[in-house]
């Protein structure tokens, strides 16, 4: 809204704040009757009881008393949300506006309710139009989110991930603890993979080296892997330091060479959709005439050309989640598929598990990181957390061969 008046009171070129008021109230009271003269108020009591109509249907009350029941400090919330979706929330829940006792149980019933498909936005529809128009993906994008997410500091994410420091999700079959778990998924990795002694592995977003050194050690392989973070490949050549394990900092794009085996771990989110018949190309074009692939990433239930709004600006710069059929209609005449994984509720259980890591060592981070970063964080786990858990978004292995695998197999589970 346009500022009318100065910080010392008086309105710019013209009378004075009382003239004006004492004006308008004579014109209203002779020729309309009483209205409100704040519209941001108005404004504000509109998107209040829109905002409760939509709690209402996921069981939420504002000012409530049970755990994920929500209590609003600033009357923003309620006009953000509304004309901002997601991406108004979750800043006001970074500006400290509002508050919930279970935020994670509090964003798992707002999405499970398909809250988004009662708001619009105007801040969707703009993304669908650049993700429509321009390739947020392109070579010269490639390392943004690198330097915005991935290098946000080693010392957190040391804080929050298991031992090998795996920042994807975990396996939980039988598992009851964090590197458990992730343990559990390098194995289910790398036994899809059927990993044969000398083979030569590529590992495209590799982080901070942990899935390449576990496949060293424990399957005598060599392994090249790149990522485009500066300060996970520092990490990652320290840590594979005495195995045979390449670190290169390096866009997907510009690799060559030829493998027995090439896997990815949390890293296709970063592709984009105007990119992925050229990433399954490269795959069949470094991939040996017998090799295998194995591709892990989270899926969408529907074909996307953009990300969400507010975890595009704060957490995944421009990141987006693939649908099936982006998959499949990407990689088909290159490629035959040999199996499918879902276990989506293990990521909501990883998820749990880096917030509970990340608050336990909140006292000792606090001294690098602010406090709206820890609510920005808190956010951003526990928001992805209950996405997993209402299914609105998915965790996936796509085992695929280059010239399919002969005879009965049996894909590790």
């Amino acid at each position: 809204m346009t500022q009318i008046f100065t910080h010392s009171g008086q309105r710019e070129n013209g009378p004075g704040p009382e003239s004006v008021l004492k004006r308008q109230t004579e014109f209203r009271d002779n020729h309309y009757p009483p209205v409100k003269l704040h519209s941001r108020e108005v404004i504000d009591n509109f998107s209040k009881k829109q905002l409760e109509q939509i709690f209402e249907a996921a069981d939420i009350k504002i000012g409530g008393t049970r755990p994920w029941d929500i209590h609003i400090h600033n009357p923003v919330v309620y006009r953000r949300t509304i004309t901002e979706g997601n991406l108004g929330l979750g800043e006001s829940y970074m500006d400290g506006y509002w508050d919930c006792e279970d935020l994670e149980e509090f964003l798992f019933r707002l999405i499970s309710s398909k809250a988004d498909e009662k708001i619009v936005a105007p801040v969707m529809f703009i993304g669908k139009w650049i993700g429509k128009t321009y390739n947020l993906q392109r070579p010269s994008r490639a390392y943004t989110v690198g330097e915005t997410h991935y290098n946000t500091g080693n010392d957190l994410f040391k804080a929050m991930l298991d031992k090998r420091m795996i920042y994807s999700c975990g396996y939980w079959k039988e598992a009851d603890t964090l590197d458990e778990a992730q343990e559990k998924k390098l194995h289910l990795i790398f036994d899809k993979l059927q990993l044969q002694s000398g083979m030569r592995l590529l590992d495209i977003g590799c982080g901070w080296g942990g899935a390449a050194r576990f496949a060293a050690e424990q399957y005598n392989v060599s392994v090249t892997g790149i990522t485009i973070s500066t300060e996970q490949a520092k990490f990652a050549r320290e840590h594979c330091a005495g195995v045979p394990v390449t670190i290169e900092l390096s866009d997907y794009r510009k690799l060559q060479g030829s493998f027995d085996r090439i896997y990815s771990i949390g890293m296709f989110e970063h592709v984009g959709y105007k990119n992925y018949r050229n990433y399954f190309d490269l795959i069949s074009r470094c991939l040996k005439p017998d090799g295998l692939t194995l591709l892990h990433t989270i899926g969408s239930n529907a074909p996307n050309t953009n990300g969400d709004s507010w975890s595009c600006k704060y957490i995944f710069p421009n990141s987006m989640l693939p649908s099936a059929s982006q998959i499949t209609n990407t990689y088909e005449d290159l490629f035959i598929l040999e199996d499918w994984h879902v276990f989506t509720y293990d990521y909501s259980l990883t998820l749990k598990a880096w917030h509970e890591n990340f608050e336990k060592q909140w006292p000792v981070l606090r001294a690098s990181y602010s406090e709206r970063f820890h609510r920005m964080w808190r956010y951003y786990l526990l928001s992805f957390s209950g996405a997993f858990r209402s299914r609105s978004i998915q965790l996936w292995q796509v085992l695929l061969s280059k010239n399919g695998l002969q005879g009965r197999t049996n894909i590790a589970r």
